[in-house]
């Protein structure tokens, strides 16, 4: 391949603002290895900056600095009005531009389906770039470019997937779950629709049967991602029965039913369920193993919290026992009143006589639930926040 197909981006400069994010730090990696001068801020130390080291400077820092002249300077949601920039929806349909794409949408369920297209993909020998959400152990980390197809999630989060413009689109379901951006689930499934106006190949996951396939990836709901895989699959040219063949071996990306151990007959798994579907379908996914639940979520945005407390008690009231954490605020400011406490209350009339606990902490909740345990219990920490740190504090505790 020439070095202009293999490196579309050579002679650019670009500086991110949130380069530590899952998204950000994965088109950072593909945008150098095709050719650009590649730098940035971020405000924490996060994990996916590990794949970036050595390659592309990186400065942590409480506030963002000046980004250098004469870069292309692109920013993350998060920081969007605190650093003047392009947003990184503007990045991403470039990247998308640049390969034939397969973009996955939807609420719920972007990170697993695309990882199983990566992953099908990069087993079968297709060599893909791909940008996940989420690290995927099998593929070595969340992103990789690739001389393939270009494996990405859309985000409806903030509008940015209407921007891009892949060759084949999976729509995996139609929620609202961003109060701040949407009115209602009407508003996000127009937003989609438009969008899907301008894709030559569409798959609608909710129009596909589950999978009968022995998975390792538990649950109704990663038969029905595996649907729209394969779907979707077909569609870049991989014969059925070929995707069918590796996609038994996929066994997850990070946070989603992640196995983190076992202490004193306890398993303690790690989602990042942040939305009542997903919850439930991650409380249904476990359940059938057998033994007691107990649930320790951690809410996830103030606004979220406030428009779906009554949602979230019904899915959680599928557990054997829950204990809510306050709200992990993530890019929003406090609301009044608005606590994981509305939780616990809505809970307490869903399921009356149910064991509740509320923890101002991660920490606080974390040696609760240890004591509520016991042997052949299930313990699954929920949460799209930094609720995986109670993973290693549970079993700790528990040992």
């Amino acid at each position: 391949m020439s070095s202009s197909l293999s490196q579309p981006l050579a002679g650019r400069r670009i500086w991110i603002a949130g380069i530590g994010g899952a998204g950000m730090s994965a088109y950072a990696l593909v945008a150098h290895a095709w050719g650009a001068e590649v730098a940035g801020w971020d405000r924490n130390e996060t994990p996916y900056l590990a794949h970036l080291a050595g390659e592309i400077e990186v400065t942590i820092a409480p506030e963002p600095p000046v980004p250098p002249a004469g870069w292309e300077v692109y920013v993350s949601t998060a920081f969007a009005g605190r650093v003047e920039g392009r947003p990184r929806a503007d990045l991403l349909a470039e990247l998308v531009s640049l390969r034939r794409s397969i973009v996955v949408a939807g609420a719920h369920g972007k990170t697993t389906t695309s990882a199983m297209i990566a992953f099908c993909l990069d087993r079968l020998g297709l060599d893909p770039t791909f940008l996940i959400g989420g690290e995927v152990a099998q593929l070595g980390g969340n992103a990789r470019a690739g001389e393939g197809w270009l494996v990405v999630e859309g985000d409806e989060s903030d509008r940015s997937v209407s921007a891009l413009r892949p060759e084949v689109a999976v729509l995996l379901n139609v929620d609202l779950d961003h109060h701040t951006t949407f009115a209602s689930r009407a508003e996000v499934a127009e937003l989609f629709e438009e969008w899907l106006t301008h894709v030559p190949h569409v798959v609608r996951a909710e129009a596909l049967q589950p999978v009968e396939l022995e998975l390792i990836v538990p649950g109704e709901h990663n038969r029905r991602n595996a649907a729209a895989a394969i779907a979707a699959l077909e569609l870049a040219g991989v014969a059925r029965a070929d995707a069918e063949r590796v996609i038994v071996e996929f066994a997850g990306a990070g946070r989603r039913l992640e196995r983190k151990g076992e202490a004193a007959g306890v398993t303690v798994l790690d989602s990042y369920a942040h939305h009542p579907a997903e919850l439930a379908a991650d409380l249904a996914a476990v359940r059938n193993g057998g033994g007691r639940v107990l649930a320790l979520f951690q809410p996830h945005l103030y606004s979220r919290t406030a428009h779906l407390a009554h949602e979230f008690a019904v899915a959680l009231a599928a557990a054997d026992a829950v204990c809510v954490t306050d709200v992990y605020p993530a890019r929003e400011e406090p609301l009044p009143g608005v606590t994981g406490r509305l939780i616990v209350e809505e809970l307490a009339a869903v399921r009356p006589g149910m064991r509740l606990g509320y923890a101002a902490t991660v920490e606080e909740g974390a040696r609760l639930v240890a004591g509520w345990a016991r042997a052949g219990d299930t313990v699954l920490t929920l949460g799209a926040g930094d609720v995986d740190r109670a993973a290693p504090l549970l079993l700790e505790a528990l040992a």
